[in-house]
């Protein structure tokens, strides 16, 4: 490989496509280079890119016909890169939500993964298509391109059966009913990352909260996860922005029985109506339930700040106690008033923050003499960028998979 070699990362959604470009020096290391997404599509579709240093690289609106889809925006993209930027990546890497009993790693995609994977489709249907879609184009396009999935629940396969088990028979844990977990790789970030940001705590047992407009929890042992608040899908565990989290089967029974709802208009109803949106009336943005003056949308932030706490009780009945906290992704990261409701309620796992180092969002944000807090940002595309770069190493036997950024 040479210093010029670059590796593209692509992370699809409904109605954005994100994607980094990180350039690979001759020793193996990573260097992220671009940062960029096309958004809007199918309504304003519109691309915007930064470089290294936050420099602005690209700004531009397209007419809604000419991006009216996943592969279309990808094509703005991969266009723009190739042409103005000069970028032809010798791997792409992909964020893919369900990764289902099959798949407990990184894997390379041929059109066989592909059909595996949208087996899947049914238990994220807010990511998987979109995840697979810029995928088939590429597979169509440029076959030979290498292509890497990456799989939010990888991280979480090697639990032991007694967490990952539902009390149901048997048979359908079998067929691939059992609980995978989620954010699996801002939780590997995380747990990569502790050595060197916190040491002291990295081995130990560390409770991770990876809070954003998708939020769940983790228990790390050891940097391994042992347990997690998502389940079967990522409906399970904390309230979400539009998701109801953990929430009683009997429930859905009564929607479908009582109010007649057809399967499809109830998972339209539990992954895009409930959450923060459902319970407030006014919003799925922390940000704006925090500066609203409705009462609804206080409670809506007091219930999310208790669902944490309650989960964290969980997740240190399933550590047998609790070395550290740490916060991360973007209400985790951003929000030093939602980790203060929450450290409020933390008061009997010995969590007691320090009021300034939170409100600079310090590295550590707890008290001297109490149980550390941290805050530590996540980086989910330069783990993708990691796992992609050591599959391609691992295709050379002379070569040691290395991938290290600087």
């Amino acid at each position: 490989m040479t210093t010029m070699d670059t590796i593209l990362i692509v992370n699809a959604g409904s109605s954005s496509v994100k994607f980094q470009v990180f350039a690979v020096d001759g020793d193996g290391r990573l260097r992220r280079r671009i940062k960029g997404q096309v958004d809007g599509i199918g309504s304003r579709p519109h691309l915007r890119a930064t470089g290294s240093s936050g420099e602005k690289l690209a700004e531009r609106v397209y007419p809604i016909e000419s991006v009216g889809d996943v592969p279309a925006a990808l094509q703005v993209a991969a266009d723009w890169l190739r042409d103005e930027q000069r970028i032809t990546p010798l791997a792409v890497g992909h964020r893919v939500v369900h990764g289902g009993p099959d798949y407990d790693r990184p894997v390379l995609i041929d059109h066989s993964v592909v059909g595996r994977l949208e087996r899947y489709a049914a238990l994220a249907p807010l990511h998987q298509p979109h995840n697979l879609a810029p995928i088939r184009a590429l597979l169509e396009k440029f076959p030979s391109l290498p292509q890497v999935a990456c799989f939010d629940t990888a991280f979480h396969r090697h639990h032991d059966d007694i967490a990952d088990f539902y009390a149901i028979p048997c048979q359908l844990h079998e067929d691939g009913v059992r609980r995978y977990g989620f954010h699996g790789l801002s939780y590997e970030y995380i747990a990569t990352t502790l050595p060197k940001v916190a040491p002291d705590i990295a081995t130990g047992r560390v409770i991770v909260a990876h809070l954003g407009s998708g939020a769940s929890m983790c228990a790390l042992l050891g940097g391994r996860s042992i347990e997690s608040t998502m389940g079967f899908t990522a409906l399970d565990g904390l309230p979400m922005g539009t998701r109801p989290g953990q929430i009683d089967p009997g429930v859905l029974l009564y929607l479908i029985s009582v109010k007649g709802m057809a399967p499809a208009e109830l998972q339209n109803f539990l992954y895009r109506d409930c959450g923060l949106k459902g319970l407030s009336g006014i919003s799925n943005d922390m940000r704006e339930l925090q500066t609203s003056k409705e009462p609804e949308a206080a409670f809506a932030v007091e219930y999310f700040a208790y669902r944490v706490a309650l989960s964290a009780g969980m997740l240190a009945a399933a550590l047998q106690g609790v070395d550290a906290f740490v916060f991360t992704a973007g209400i985790g990261e951003n929000s030093d008033g939602i980790r203060a409701r929450i450290a409020d309620r933390l008061g009997w796992l010995g969590v007691a923050l320090d009021p300034s180092e939170n409100h600079r969002h310090s590295l550590r944000i707890s008290r001297p003499d109490t149980t550390p807090v941290y805050v530590v940002p996540t980086d989910e595309e330069l783990m993708i960028a990691q796992h992609t770069l050591s599959l391609l190493w691992s295709q050379r036997p002379s070569h040691p998979a290395r991938g290290r950024a600087s």
